[in-house]
């Protein structure tokens, strides 16, 4: 795993805790998918679980929809009072032992409700590699109105660490699980759209945001047929408006290279309909989700050195790397992943072996539930 403060991976008893997590995004990325898995899997190991959202949000319809516990809030600076004083008394009368907050709105009304309550364990989790203009400040999120930090990479570890003084044994990293019995290589593959004329389908999956590497993209995939190399390019994924994007493949002249297939919920099936899975992104990326699940289907993956990429696509290990914003190094990782196949599967086999042994669904409970009993005692049951 990488670097932490400590690994402790064995719980004496299970026991059920009282969990309550809060987001204050609308949207529905890796982020929300965390937070929701995290519920959905306690719940499963029957724990009390509920989401502290606003209605309306991506996640907080998606818990309603599995019949998980929802508190409804609103996270305008204009309630902020009123809010806070309802989620202290909520948290306080239901004894919710573990708060997990998520987003910076509901890390400081949660964070400052959790501690009128007095809660016992409240988790801030850090999912992206962002910038601090005012340390001392963002400090009191991590340190002050929360007990421990939970980040998705190593990277953004060390960053907080350095940036913001924290207390090395109170940040952890723990990745987002895998199910390594859904995302396999064997299995029905998503139909796309795409026309059947033999080229490589080279395939993006993620929200639609200007930091994931859109651009990049078209632009190495116009490199590749300046070089006579064709090939598919397919973008799944929504959260903005798809004209946004296809301006870029218009201004590299890819835009018939490209098919935008949309959201889809069968991710296993859209990974085993590619050839090579990209993660081109910028800048913000922790350890994308996507890229466990593209290792674990057993799917070729070129990624960029940003943020925690580089941790799960080990470059040579179980992937390729190129240089952030790099477009001809991109350009040409994809054509070694696309030419010599046999050792693509090499890679790719290696990755799924690492995501076994390091990141699956129950290695992130594990983790998680040995967390709490570090704060909250394994033995106590409801």
């Amino acid at each position: 795993m990488s670097s932490s403060s400590s690994d402790p991976l064995s719980v004496p008893t299970r026991r059920c805790w009282r969990i309550a997590h809060s987001e204050a995004s609308n949207g529905w990325g890796g982020q929300e998918h965390r937070v929701f898995n995290e519920l959905a899997g306690f719940r499963d190991r029957s724990s009390r679980v509920a989401l502290i959202a606003e209605p309306t949000s991506g996640v907080a319809k998606r818990v309603a929809a599995a019949q998980m516990e929802l508190v409804p809030t609103r996270f305008k600076r204009v309630h902020f009072i009123p809010e806070l004083i309802h989620l202290r008394n909520w948290l306080f009368q239901n004894r919710i032992e573990v708060l997990n907050t998520h987003s910076s709105k509901d890390g400081w009304l949660l964070g400052i409700a959790g501690r009128l309550a007095k809660t016992p364990l409240i988790i801030r989790s850090k999912h992206i590699d962002v910038d601090y203009p005012s340390p001392k400040t963002s400090r009191h999120a991590y340190a002050t109105v929360s007990d421990h930090v939970i980040t998705t990479s190593g990277k953004i570890r060390a960053k907080m660490i350095e940036t913001m003084k924290l207390d090395e044994s109170r940040i952890d990293v723990i990745a987002t699980g895998v199910d390594v019995t859904k995302f396999t290589a064997e299995g029905p593959k998503a139909d796309l759209g795409l026309r059947d004329n033999g080229h490589p389908v080279v395939g993006m999956v993620s929200v639609l945001r200007s930091w994931k590497g859109h651009a990049l993209l078209f632009r190495a995939a116009s490199i590749l047929r300046d070089r006579g190399m064709p090939l598919r390019i397919v973008i799944v994924g929504g959260g903005a408006p798809v004209e946004n994007f296809s301006k870029f493949a218009v201004a590299e002249g890819a835009e018939d290279l490209v098919t935008f297939a949309g959201h889809q919920e069968n991710v296993a099936e859209v990974l085993r309909a590619l050839d090579l899975l990209v993660i081109p992104s910028t800048k913000h990326e922790g350890i994308p989700q996507i890229g466990l699940q593209g290792l674990s289907t057993q799917v070729p993956i070129v990624g960029s050195d940003c943020g925690g990429i580089p941790e799960i696509v080990r470059d040579g290990q179980t992937g390729r790397i190129f240089p952030t914003n790099d477009a001809e190094a991109f350009a040409n990782r994809i054509e070694e992943a696309l030419k010599k196949k046999e050792r693509s599967r090499e890679l790719a086999q290696a990755g799924r072996r690492m995501v076994e042994a390091e990141y699956s669904t129950d290695r992130m409970f594990e983790r998680l539930e040995a967390l709490y009993a570090r704060y909250l005692g394994p033995s106590k049951r409801h």
